[in-house]
């Protein structure tokens, strides 16, 4: 079981991994997109720890949504909204929960998939974030359902979520900025499938 304490160190650690790969993922938008991913999101995640101190004694659900909107008013281009609309929508799901399981958290994976689905009208195969995030969904699903314990079954969800950021390379976009480039966008690695893995990785990480 994880508490709201947990959830608030996760959270905490994902702002600082952003920070890290905050040119890395700046470098991966270059050919594709805005040039801005890593910055945007590092400024988002630091507008997310300046809040942090204010839900301590909150539910999830309530940590969850101040980060969404956190990220929906500070970060810029295609994934404040993305991301904000993500974390928003799994607050949504996971209201008034104190504790959660593995099986709470996957419901609010769902959830977070769909919202980033509806809000970039996107579907997987379009080099989006969506590459990364449905392949670690299924695999950790089908991980419980084999009986794995929760670090299997995350480490099983960051090997899928790497390998569809990887595949994002032999996808040609046809949404966000990246469309506007085709074919020319063969070969580069999605940033936000990528930002999406190493969240995933501060969860792992944090258990």
């Amino acid at each position: 079981m994880v508490d709201g304490k947990k959830v608030i160190e996760v959270l905490r650690a994902i702002g600082v991994k952003i920070e890290e790969q905050k040119e890395y993922l700046t470098e991966l938008d270059q050919p594709i997109g805005d040039s801005d991913h890593g910055i945007n999101l590092a400024r988002g995640f630091h507008a997310v720890g300046e809040k942090l101190p204010t839900v301590e004694d909150k539910d999830i659900g309530t940590i969850l949504k101040t980060v969404g909107m956190a990220l929906v008013s500070t970060v810029g281009g295609a994934s404040g909204p993305l991301y904000g609309s993500a974390y928003m929508k799994m607050g949504m799901a996971l209201a008034g929960k104190t504790e959660l399981d593995m099986n709470d958290f996957l419901k609010g994976m769902d959830t977070a998939v769909e919202a980033v689905m509806q809000r970039g009208k996107a579907v997987a195969e379009e080099a989006t974030m969506l590459d990364a995030m449905i392949p670690a969904v299924a695999a950790m699903k089908e991980a419980v359902a084999a009986g794995a314990e929760a670090k299997a079954v995350l480490d099983a969800g960051c090997k899928a979520s790497w390998a569809g950021a990887e595949h994002t390379k032999d996808l040609v976009a046809t949404k966000g900025r990246a469309s506007y480039v085709g074919e020319r966008g063969l070969g580069h690695q999605d940033p936000g499938a990528t930002s999406f893995s190493y969240m995933l990785e501060c969860v792992k990480d944090s258990l």
